[in-house]
């Protein structure tokens, strides 16, 4: 009896087991063919089949795809795809994917992309090995090693290159390039946009149309206008507010009258000009204004040459312009906060005003043209300008929480 009940119960477990073991077999097919779920060869347990080929007229359903997936509207694949998964207008893998989406509008990927997610809207992954491509938006919750290429927006916390028609938004990443705007807490390597770039730190350059603003940056400023940062290397633009740098607004006259009163600010090294004036002499009235760029070169603690090249536009409002492009050498002392210049500069003037060439220092070369008077004359410039408190200009406009020296 006993050896009855032992038989009895082993074969029960032994059948227990293979049910459980059919239960908990993967499903494969090499070819899953349908319209849409659960209209396919697959039939209802299409969710649980790992296929090689999968081909659907509208939407197709499956666990895992292994080579090629394409449906006329949407693939939905519970785990990981290999290969190629395209669809009409949206993709969605749960897991990770391997090869490339194609999706008229959408691709979502859980966990990792390593390939390329192609988009007509917006790409969505955990993280991506390679490229994401879309008309609107990418999107990364985590890593980008690659590129992300976008027609308005990427956004990724770290990310290798970012290129977007309007804006890119990373915690930290190595270049970034949009037509509007770029943001990213630390840049190593290039910021570029069309308008304006904020990063706390860089590590590279900041390139923009406008406007950069940064905490420290590691190299060149670039701006069409303006730069502001708490200390930057080589900041290049028209107004230049830097924490450790230098700020003065001064006056200078040069040979030919012309009397300006400028903005100099800039870095250590390099500072921007801009300027507004008149020349009022020999009852010649007319009105100037100057930009420019300049490096300080070091001789002392109280004297240096400041290298300058600018353009001064003079023009009487009416249809006299002359156009004066200089570059001077100028010996500078400063006391306090007051610095005394003045040098030599060699300039080129155009004019559409006969008496405008006049107007000029020791005349080396000359020639007129039909319409514009051209000369070439070694003049000299001179003034005075008084230094104001960089740091007290920059707590106006954001704290001093990250200073640096």
């Amino acid at each position: 009896m006993i050896k009855r009940i032992t038989l009895a119960a082993t074969m029960i477990s032994v059948l227990g087991t293979t049910a459980i073991a059919q239960e908990t077999a993967p499903l494969r097919s090499n070819a899953h063919i349908g319209f849409t779920y659960p209209l396919s060869t697959n039939g209802i347990a299409a969710p649980d089949y790992t296929n090689v080929i999968s081909i659907h007229a509208l939407a197709g359903v499956s666990k895992a795809e292994e080579a090629f997936c394409v449906a006329g509207v949407a693939n939905v694949i519970r785990d990981s795809a290999r290969g190629l998964v395209a669809s009409g207008v949206v993709n969605v893998i749960g897991n990770n994917a391997r090869g490339l989406q194609a999706a008229g509008m959408v691709n979502y990927t859980g966990h990792n992309v390593r390939g390329m997610q192609a988009s007509g809207f917006i790409n969505v992954a955990g993280s991506v090995d390679g490229m994401q491509s879309a008309g609107f938006g990418n999107m990364a919750l985590t890593n980008v090693t690659g590129l992300q290429a976008a027609g308005f927006i990427n956004v990724a916390d770290t990310a290798t290159t970012q290129a977007a028609g309007y804006i890119n938004v990373a915690q930290s990443t190595h270049t970034q390039a949009a037509g509007f705007i770029n943001v990213a807490e630390r840049a190593r390597g290039a910021q570029v946009a069309g308008f304006i770039n904020i990063a706390e730190e860089v590590d590279g350059a900041q390139v923009a149309g406008f406007i950069n603003i940064a905490e420290k940056v590691k190299g060149v400023q670039l701006a069409g206008f303006i730069n502001i940062a708490d200390s930057s290397d080589c900041p290049i633009g028209l107004i230049n507010i830097i924490r450790n740098g230098e700020m003065a607004i001064g006056t200078m006259m040069n040979e030919t009258g012309t009397t300006l009163f400028t903005f100099r600010s800039g870095g250590k090294k390099l500072y921007g000009i801009i300027g507004a004036g008149g020349n009022m002499t020999k009852e010649y009235r007319a009105y100037a204004v100057q930009a420019g760029l300049g490096m300080h070169i070091p001789v002392t603690r109280t004297f240096r040459f400041n290298a300058e090249v600018t353009v001064t536009t003079l023009s009487d409002r009416w249809w006299n312009t002359d156009i004066r492009s200089g570059v001077k050498i100028m010996p500078s002392v400063r006391l306090g906060c007051v610095e005394f210049f003045a040098g030599p500069s060699f300039n080129y003037t155009g004019s559409n005003d006969i008496q405008g060439v006049g107007r000029v220092g020791y005349t080396v070369w000359d020639y007129e043209s039909r319409f514009y008077a051209h000369n070439l004359s070694i003049g000299a410039e001179g003034g005075v300008q008084f230094h104001l408190d960089s740091r007290k200009m920059m707590k106006k406009i954001k704290p001093e929480k990250n200073m640096t020296n």
